[in-house]
């Protein structure tokens, strides 16, 4: 780890992806890591939630939002939900491990009646918001459908297009800032506008009401101080997760309907809109 003594030394020669990197190093420290918890399931799960962190993060690193959505949904969805956290360099494991929870007849192979059943939400902060989008894209490729898709100020990772939604997914958000060294992708568009809805792209903006993030290291609170307001911001999780929430219901049942209307008008009442 860079000490705070050397880290005015080590600045001034770094070009802007090394400090990029360095900052992501030191953010991923904010705090110890708690316990993997096991969120396996022995019977074949109705909804497969997936998330993924940014940076360097830990997957199992409380400090992070995207980390205590996923807590919030294993205590409120005890059956029927498997939620599980990745590291966004570990996407391979992740598609993987969807591909293992799809098989519910255990014969190795996901069969058609099991991709046509299968109920995917993905979401992720920075990096992990790029590979949230990579998931889906390898999903495709699987012929395996996506309820939803949500990326938090979207960082690109190289070889990624994080802004083109595949047409496996039926609906995707995208929540960001465009202030500081780093800022998430401000527009995401679907590749078949017939089977993806965009829910939107809200924008966000700290320059006159600054979040603290006092359990973030100063380094991260430093320089990437917007990037870490959006993903330490309540209002922008709440959101988030009322959006999963709305998902975990029966997609055909009238409930499931109406509880997303709702969410998305309230978005729409309180958070402006990318023009």
């Amino acid at each position: 780890m860079v000490s705070a003594k050397r880290v005015p030394h080590m600045l001034r020669p770094l070009q802007p992806l090394s400090l990029f990197v360095s900052a992501l190093f030191l953010y991923s420290s904010a705090a110890p890591a708690a316990p993997q918890i096991n969120s396996g399931v022995s019977a074949p799960p109705s909804v497969v939630v997936i998330g993924f962190v940014g940076g360097f993060v830990r997957h199992n690193d409380r400090v992070h939002s995207e980390v205590q959505l996923a807590e919030h949904l294993r205590k409120d969805f005890p059956s029927g939900v498997t939620v599980e956290m990745f590291e966004n360099h570990r996407g391979k494991e992740a598609h993987q491990r969807v591909l293992e929870l799809l098989d519910t007849d255990r014969d190795g192979e996901v069969s058609g009646g099991e991709k046509e059943s299968a109920r995917i939400i993905i979401y992720g902060h920075s990096w992990g918001a790029s590979e949230t989008v990579n998931l889906a894209r390898q999903l495709e490729k699987d012929g395996i459908p996506v309820l939803l898709t949500i990326q938090v100020d979207s960082i690109s990772k190289g070889g990624q297009n994080d802004t083109l939604i595949p047409a496996n997914v039926a609906q995707a958000a995208n929540f960001y800032q465009r202030n500081g060294l780093l800022h998430g992708a401000p527009a995401i568009h679907s590749a078949d506008p017939a089977r993806t809805r965009i829910i939107g792209n809200f924008r966000f903006d700290y320059s006159a009401k600054p979040l603290r993030c006092e359990q973030y290291p100063w380094f991260s609170r430093t320089f990437m101080k917007s990037h870490i307001q959006i993903e330490c911001d309540p209002a922008v999780w709440n959101q988030v997760e009322s959006l999963v929430r709305s998902n975990l219901l029966p997609a055909a049942t009238d409930a499931s309907r109406q509880s997303f209307q709702r969410v998305d008008s309230s978005i729409a009442n309180t958070v402006p809109r990318n023009r």
